[in-house]
């Protein structure tokens, strides 16, 4: 993802000296763009089945085409039917042959890229990006901020300068193809004619140790007209602090013209209103749900919750219902099956030779006309050690509740269980690092236990049976998320800290206070 390369691509007119004609330019093409999501997004079955077809017809002469008789797939009852749901590990066999430069795998040729990600399991992961691929992760971040400027009519950022904190461009090659993080990748595709508006410079982007990046940035960026500021909230938030340390004032006041704030990876909810403090005001945001793996979804209203699925991106999606997925032969729901509210697992096949592909994130459609989803969580990122199977959503937002009208401001948090403490029940553990502690920290637990009862009833039978007792909440010292991030090579980037995990592997590691 290289959401400066999304918002240079926003304005295809040449570039001008005049804000007001750039801005014009960009509104016209905002229509555009804007009437060809109505088209597919208003024929959402249809899309998703083309797509399909083509997937199964461009890649049925491939190894991976051959060994799962792609030339008897008719329907998506046969796709499923031979085609089972993998994870990296599963997959694995095929793209260790595509690594060594093998042709016609799992997709016809070879990839272009391979985005190397840290798996948990399997070391690095290596996913590919294929010249049909990689469009759509330039498109699609695009299209979010032309679909911003449809709805609102803004438009005057397009002079200022904006800014990504993303990985190193740097890339590896090896048999033909270039590896990288998918942020350095996409860096690559930065037109030149945006290369002045984009910060920070090349030789700063390259930089690897992210806390000397973050002080080059703040260094580059001090004195410019930051209008648009996009990354994962976390790292951002870093160098906002970084920001107000060698400014002594708020970002709005040193960056005037900042109204726009871009961001994927993690819930916002949780920081915004340490941005808001952070930054003076309140200013637009826009939610992208991109993945090296393919980019799914955007925000495409600022009115309406939930990010647009993108159904015509060269992705076919299943759902599988979370609490169904670990049975023997759980059930694959495709777009026009789907439900508000269930938590789903997300399964992709796409035209970079992902088929079957289980990404870990877990989703819950908000709209069905258009199809828009919220990022729920991952499906191995929950608590469930009583069988509660608690999600992400659940503790952000029961956080969100618990801050609503107090001046407690949170940095950073995760949740473990603890099954056998030293006396009385077990319970949910809270690591939280404050940036303003609660007033009152027993009103405070309180508050959060009861938005956790509301948002888990399986949780709230545990509270009202004695299984366990209220939530216990642990502070964790300042910046000890970000030690712990650096203590496993992980610090900046697109790592982010999971919210909540069913064993104390991360919190036994974290300094508490």
């Amino acid at each position: 993802m290289c959401l400066s390369v999304a918002i240079g691509s926003a304005f295809v007119a040449k570039p001008t000296k005049t804000m007001s004609v750039k801005s014009a330019a960009a509104k016209l093409f905002a229509k555009k763009i804007y009437k060809k999501t109505q088209a597919w997004a208003s024929n959402p079955v249809d899309s998703q089945k083309n797509v399909l077809n083509s997937l199964i017809k461009e890649a049925k002469k491939t190894q991976f085409g051959i060994d799962h008789h792609f030339d008897q797939i008719k329907t998506f009852e046969d796709f499923a039917k031979h085609v089972p749901i993998r994870d990296y590990e599963d997959l694995k066999p095929y793209v260790e042959k595509v690594v060594k430069g093998e042709e016609n795998i799992l997709w016809k040729g070879k990839p272009l890229y391979f985005a190397k990600t840290s798996g948990t399991t399997s070391g690095a992961k290596y996913i590919p990006l294929t010249k049909e691929s990689m469009p759509y992760h330039i498109e699609a971040a695009r299209n979010a901020i032309l679909h911003y400027i449809h709805e609102t009519g803004k438009a005057d950022f397009v002079d200022g300068k904006m800014i990504f904190l993303q990985g190193s461009p740097i890339l590896e090659e090896k048999h033909g193809i270039k590896f990288g993080r998918l942020s350095g990748i996409v860096a690559h595709f930065v037109p030149k004619y945006l290369q002045k508006n984009r910060m920070p410079s090349w030789e700063t982007n390259c930089i690897e140790d992210w806390e000397r990046k973050i002080d080059a940035i703040v260094e580059e960026t001090f004195d410019e007209n930051m209008t648009v500021i996009s990354g994962i909230p976390s790292w951002v938030q870093m160098y906002f602090e970084r920001l107000q340390q060698k400014g002594g004032k708020t970002v709005g006041e040193i960056f005037k013209n900042f109204n726009l704030f871009i961001y994927g990876g993690v819930n916002y909810e949780p920081y915004r209103a340490k941005f808001e403090n952070l930054i003076g005001r309140k200013v637009d945001s826009i939610e992208l749900f991109p993945a090296s793996e393919g980019f799914f979804a955007y925000q495409d209203s600022q009115k309406e919750k939930g990010m647009l699925l993108l159904l015509n991106a060269g992705i076919f999606y299943e759902f599988v219902k979370s609490d169904e997925f670990f049975s023997d032969k759980p059930r694959r729901y495709t777009i026009g099956e789907v439900e508000l509210g269930v938590n789903y697992v997300l399964i992709i096949s796409t035209n970079a030779g992902l088929w079957g592909y289980n990404i870990g994130d877990t989703v819950q459609f908000t709209s069905l006309k258009p199809y828009r989803i919220i990022v729920s969580g991952r499906i191995k990122h929950y608590i469930s050690a009583f069988g509660e199977h608690v999600i992400g959503k659940e503790v952000e937002c029961a956080l969100k509740e618990a801050m609503e009208g107090t001046k407690a401001r949170v940095n950073e948090f995760t949740v473990a269980p603890q099954i056998s403490p030293l006396s009385g029940l077990p319970y949910h553990e809270w690591f939280i690092e404050f940036e303003n502690e609660p007033e009152d920290p027993a009103v405070f637990k309180e508050a959060l236990d009861n938005a956790m009862r509301k948002q888990n009833m399986y949780y709230d039978d545990l509270i009202v049976g004695n299984i366990l007792q209220k939530v216990v909440i642990t502070k964790v010292v300042k910046n000890g998320f970000q030690d712990y991030m650096k203590s496993i090579g992980k610090l900046g980037g697109q790592n982010k800290i999971p919210r909540l995990s069913n064993d104390r592997k991360i919190v036994e590691v974290l300094n508490i206070k």
